[in-house]
């Protein structure tokens, strides 16, 4: 029975080594073990390889010409299309500031020559298993990335809220100085934090007069319902907390638990300033777009009601403003 849960783990392995030998040997042999094998001679034509194909883990060469294996590994890691393609460095190397090296360039996995086919087989299928996993989950959040974008699309006057959000979150993370764990659970926040509407009948969410006690209900339901859908992603773990909290706020008037203050988490009371201020710049069928000076300053009202972190908000001012005068700067050039 062991053999034949092996014998589903498949996928396509690039091999990079200058060594003609060496390729050979390596596509006989995982060829032989039923994966797709793509060699390359040197680092140059590894990274052309991974722009053309769909590459599931890596096996390269260290000492290669060109560009050598510790910078195409980094070259890989860096890149945001293949930074979870599984990368093994081989090397005749057994030394200890080579291996630092290599897991500071992003190596998942090492492997000395000469190598052993047996532990090489077993290293392959291990990678590959995670990397199919990490498919599946990418999978399950295009799901859900296309649910909230759906959602948004109902309606004309949101048309990029999402995105919008996302950008404007990630940059004031940045400023307030989160974790990079954190940016991105902003920036998957930034799309998702309002898919729990899906619950709401369209006669509400799109209702362009004011909405009875018993409507509103429904709405304040939606960040609960949100939580829930995205609960099963164990990469949502960050986002979670941030979906639940966006409609709290800093005095406990929120929902949709009444938290007040710094028990409202970080990226929750970072997206709920960028969300106000979005909405409160764009144009909706009950009201005009503001400008961003008169935004502002509904915003600093709103803050000495006690509503929206003071010191976030600061932040994000300076960030708009430093935003608006690079807009006008280069708008100038242009002329």
């Amino acid at each position: 029975m062991r053999s034949q849960s092996h014998l589903l783990v498949t996928g396509t392995i690039l091999v990079a080594d200058d060594q003609a030998a060496n390729r050979e040997l390596l596509d006989e042999f995982l060829s032989a073990q039923g994966f797709t094998v793509i060699t390359a001679a040197d680092g140059a034509s590894a990274l052309e390889a991974l722009a053309h194909h769909q590459i599931d883990l890596v096996l390269l060469d260290v000492m290669m010409p060109k560009l050598s294996g510790f910078e195409v590994c980094e070259r890989i890691k860096n890149a945001g299309e293949t930074e979870l393609i599984p990368v093994v460095l081989i090397t005749a190397l057994s030394d200890k500031d080579d291996r630092l090296k290599g897991i500071s360039v992003g190596a998942d996995d090492f492997l000395t020559r000469p190598v052993d086919l047996s532990e090489l087989l077993a290293r392959a299928r291990s990678l590959l298993k995670l990397k199919h996993r990490t498919d599946e989950l990418e999978r399950a959040e295009s799901v859900l990335f296309s649910l909230a974008r759906s959602i948004e699309s109902k309606d004309p006057y949101t048309h990029g809220h999402c995105e919008r959000l996302s950008d404007y979150s990630v940059n004031l993370a940045r400023q307030v100085g989160l974790s990079p764990e954190e940016i991105t659970a902003l920036r998957r926040a930034g799309v998702v934090h309002d898919i729990g509407k899906v619950a709401v009948p369209d006669a509400i969410l799109l209702k362009p007069g004011r909405l009875t006690e018993d409507e509103w209900k429904v709405i304040r339901q939606h960040p609960i319902v949100g939580e829930r859908i995205c609960e099963p992603l164990k990469s949502f773990r960050l986002v979670l907390p941030i979906i639940r909290h966006h409609h709290e706020k800093y005095n406990g008037m929120g929902y949709p638990d009444g938290l007040r203050g710094e028990a409202i988490p970080t990226g929750a009371r970072i997206l709920q300033i960028v969300d106000v201020f979005d909405a409160l710049t764009t144009e909706r069928p009950y009201k005009r777009a503001l400008p961003m000076e008169e935004a502002l300053a509904v915003m600093r009202e709103e803050v000495g009601k006690g509503w929206w972190d003071a010191k976030i908000f600061q932040h994000f001012e300076a960030l708009i403003r430093r935003d608006a005068e690079n807009s006008r700067q280069s708008h100038a050039a242009g002329r």
